[in-house]
């Protein structure tokens, strides 16, 4: 997780949705069941593929494999991490090589959200921040709660250009007698 820099303050920090983790254990999770049914069926002692304790090694090996698996994936969601500040958007990604964009609040000029029918009902989805100087919009993908992102990168951009709620000025009070007589 990077450093905040002197004077600024974090508005929100998270990693991807827990619905890329879910996605990513569908492979083992077969896995296991077809090692489990093999376990009671094919490689029953009833069956011509009966060897002495293969179902032990093959039961033991798939519960190894499937562990790997989701340490692997918990590993990889937890190394992405979407950051941002009164003064920048900060993505970082990566376990053994560290990759980091950063981009500043005040170069945002477009933050898109994308949310599919699972997104809006799971609570996530996926945001695009269009930033001046920038070849294509950087995607955050799998965000929690896009639309409450959206917006306040939109608060933290309108007061870093000076346009907050606190620098918007009153009109002038008009006088009891406009005509002057």
């Amino acid at each position: 997780m990077s450093k905040l820099l002197p004077g600024e303050n974090l508005v929100l920090r998270d990693h991807p949705h827990w619905i890329t983790v879910v996605k990513s254990l569908v492979v083992p999770a077969v896995l296991l069941v077809v090692a489990i049914v093999a376990d009671f069926t094919l490689l029953g002692p009833g069956y011509g593929l009966y060897v002495p304790k293969l179902r032990t090694f093959l039961t033991i090996g798939v519960v190894a494999l499937a562990l790997l698996w989701f340490i692997v994936v918990w590993i990889r969601w937890k190394s992405i991490t979407y950051t941002l500040t009164d003064q920048r958007i900060t993505i970082q990604a990566g376990v053994f090589s560290r990759q980091e964009k950063i981009i500043p609040i005040d170069r945002v000029q477009d933050c898109t959200t994308r949310q599919s029918l699972i997104g809006r009902i799971l609570g996530y989805g996926r945001v695009e921040v269009d930033a001046a100087g920038a070849q294509g919009a950087e995607v955050l993908d799998h965000l929690p709660k896009p639309g409450d992102f959206r917006d306040q990168v939109f608060v933290q951009s309108e007061k870093r250009r000076g346009g907050g709620v606190a620098a918007v000025t009153s009109p002038a009070p008009v006088p009891a007698n406009p005509s002057g007589v």
